[in-house]
């Protein structure tokens, strides 16, 4: 099975081509591939398929073998492979996910793929939906306590839900301790993606990931979106913003006009190889 190894700001999943390929148990075989001793070593499986009603269809499986709904980083680097591959000669492309249709929008220089800017959507805030179980239809800077420790937290969804924490240094934090503690507590039923967020200016945020279902990653584009909107809506952010993250920075702009948050980002190929699996 022939594969490819692609990163969008250091958030790094294998990738299959399922117009050629043929996976049939997904979720067995992102544990496989995911792990970085004996496997290829990855945040993930990401299957690229036909869709009846987009130009392509994704489907993210966690190293847990979880499905995820939507990932920005390898929707970025979903335009990349199909472009470069000869799958499609747009520049303006559609992808079917789990939690909607994402637009994706390829800008080039030379005919070679500068950045990628994936239209994310609109945010998701009420309770119910993220879903997160709580009195409150809102959650905005909402005190909470996990195994003794109190916290402010931000709920929001990009097609999965993220728990937004603003602290000053989040360069000393134990995140390992922490992000399985709030990621698995039972306030959330589905469990959550953490952001911890140290605002750096208006403009300009620094964040740690802890994904659900993975652990600590390199980055994360729907959690970087999610901490742009906390932070519009905590008054610490602009509606366009910078979010460094451990693999590199993404650039955040969230509209006025029609509500929907806009990710733009690199997407690299790191490899091509192939798998001998029953999968």
């Amino acid at each position: 099975m022939k594969f490819t190894k692609m990163h969008g700001t250091g958030n790094d999943y294998v990738y299959i081509n399922c117009f050629k390929e043929e996976v049939k148990n997904p979720e067995e075989l992102a544990r496989q591939i995911s792990d970085r001793h004996t496997g290829i070593g990855s945040d993930g499986l990401v299957l690229i398929m036909p869709s009846d009603n987009c130009d392509f269809r994704m489907r993210i499986f966690n190293p847990d073998g979880s499905e995820a709904e939507m990932c920005g980083n390898a929707a970025r680097c979903i335009g990349k492979y199909v472009f470069d591959n000869g799958l499609t000669e747009k520049t303006e492309i559609t992808l079917e996910t789990k939690a909607g249709i994402r637009k994706i929008q390829l800008f080039l220089f030379d005919n070679q793929i500068e950045k990628i800017r994936v239209d994310m959507g609109q945010p998701i805030l009420d309770s119910v939906s993220i879903p997160i179980i709580s009195d409150e239809d809102i959650i905005i800077d909402h005190p909470v306590c996990f195994e003794g420790e109190d916290y402010r937290i931000t709920s929001v969804s990009m097609g999965n839900p993220h728990t937004v924490i603003f602290r000053n240094d989040v360069n000393n934090l134990l995140l390992e301790n922490v992000g399985r503690v709030i990621e698995t507590d039972p306030m959330f039923p589905q469990r959550t993606n953490v952001e911890f967020v140290e605002i750096l200016s208006s403009t300009h945020a620094k964040v740690r990931v802890w994904e659900r279902g993975v652990g600590e990653t390199q980055a994360c584009g729907t959690g970087a979106c999610a901490v742009l909107v906390a932070g519009v809506l905590n008054k610490k952010l602009n509606r366009k913003s910078t979010i460094s993250l451990p693999g590199g920075d993404l650039e955040i702009d969230w509209d006025p006009r029609n509500m929907h948050v806009y990710m733009t980002g690199n997407a690299v190929t790191i490899f091509n190889g192939e798998l001998e699996t029953e999968n």
